[in-house]
């Protein structure tokens, strides 16, 4: 088998209480990885498509170039690979598109090899391809693509599936605004407080111990975000908004997914995810923004190969 295409869903990171350690799928949007096994030695980018701007087509530039000549460290030296990346995910969005093309990358590779790679291997390897573009190798995006749902996502060792109720659903909304990573992340600049690091670590228990035991209350109690959120809000417009209007229609929490401008909610049931996506994008509107909305199980898909 020398050519395998992989699909990798998005993601929302952070999930308010696990900032850069706690993220999970979800269905509706994702990008493709078309992979060919060559005998070159090299990493190749042969074409990106659905991008509204070009993107690094230098290997080490780019987030799938990266992760595959990092993954190519333990394969043999004149194994090469050449890629062709169909962007489903918007740049900038806050839904792991940087980290998809990484993960959709390192999944087709790995159908290809004779002696497939473990998951850590992936995991690592798709993390530092994602530094490419965000300038941090963490895996709050790439270990829920990679497993699907609700993850755990350790610098070091494998990532960790949580599980969640099947009636937990999320509802995203995506506005069509840019919001780099990059930019989102030297908001957080600056001291932080002790006090508000205990509220969010009492915050991301409260969310774990419900998802574990299916108590929305513990989860009612514990999904806010004390630490990154009042420093992003401002990024984002009508972002108050767009969470009060969330919280409005009966949401367990609501808060900014990965480094936004996207917003998320979780609910108890699909419907109630569908009446308030519905509303979030009214607030989006108010400021002028076209939108998106996505409604998942929390427990949405994993990546995986699509064709070969």
């Amino acid at each position: 088998m020398t050519r395998a295409t992989a699909f990798s869903p998005a993601s929302i990171g952070n999930v308010a209480v696990g900032f850069d350690l706690l993220g999970h799928s979800f269905a509706g949007a994702g990008d493709r990885v078309t992979v060919t096994r060559t005998t070159s030695g090299e990493v190749r980018l042969a074409a990106i498509r659905g991008a509204p701007v070009p993107l690094p087509t230098v290997a080490n530039e780019n987030t799938a170039g990266r992760a595959l000549l990092h993954l190519k460290r333990s394969l043999p030296a004149s194994l090469g690979f050449e890629v062709e990346i169909d962007k489903g995910i918007a740049l900038g969005s806050g839904m792991g598109g940087s980290a998809a093309s990484a993960v959709a990358a390192v999944v087709a590779a790995n159908a290809l090899l004779d002696a497939p790679l473990p998951l850590e291997a992936l995991y690592q390897a798709a993390m530092q391809g994602e530094a490419a573009a965000t300038g941090a190798a963490h895996g709050d995006n790439v270990g829920p693509m990679l497993l699907g749902g609700l993850v755990i996502a350790p610098e070091h060792g494998l990532p960790v599936r949580v599980p969640t109720p099947d009636w937990l659903h999320v509802a995203l909304v995506h506005p069509h605004f840019v919001l780099e990573t990059r930019r989102a992340r030297a908001a957080l600049a600056g001291a932080w407080a002790l006090p508000d690091f205990v509220h969010q670590s009492e915050g991301l228990a409260l969310v774990l111990a419900g998802c574990f035991s299916g108590d929305v209350g513990l989860l009612r109690r514990g999904l806010r975000d004390v630490l990154i959120e009042p420093r992003r809000a401002a990024l984002i417009p009508n972002f108050a908004r767009v969470k009060q209007a969330a919280l409005e229609l009966g949401a367990i929490g609501a808060s900014i997914s990965g480094a936004g401008p996207s917003v998320f909610g979780w609910f108890e049931s699909a419907g109630a995810a569908h009446a308030a996506a519905e509303a979030m994008a009214g607030a989006f509107a108010e400021a002028g923004l076209d939108s998106d909305r996505y409604v998942s199980p929390v427990a949405g898909p994993a990546a995986h190969v699509e064709r070969t």
